[in-house]
């Protein structure tokens, strides 16, 4: 089965990339997996430090407070995206008849 599938990182001018593929052989497709598990691994990481800043138990300084909230507002962009590029490769559901 032939499908274009999208890849982790944006192409130039911050728009989608795509990749024809016919399985996940080829060598960008199994790079495009390796990406996707370390963007999702850092998001964890990021996550877990973030929450251990925010715990309440220290006290974060507001420019400590803003460059976590970059870094996850870049770990769910990434994590967003991964996301969007496995959900339209599911195939489609049958419409609930309701």
């Amino acid at each position: 089965m032939t499908g274009l599938r999208r890849l982790p990182w944006d192409g130039p001018e911050g728009k989608p990339t795509y990749l024809s593929t016919d399985g996940g052989h080829c060598l960008l497709s199994r790079l495009a997996d390796q990406v996707e598990r370390e963007q999702l691994d850092t998001a964890q990481t990021v996550v877990r430090l973030a929450r251990d800043m925010l715990d309440g138990t220290n006290v974060a300084a507001p420019d400590e407070v803003r460059f976590a909230a970059i870094r996850l507002i870049e770990c769910l962009t990434d994590t967003l995206r991964v996301a969007e590029a496995r959900g339209a490769s599911l195939p489609p559901q049958p419409e609930d008849p309701g």
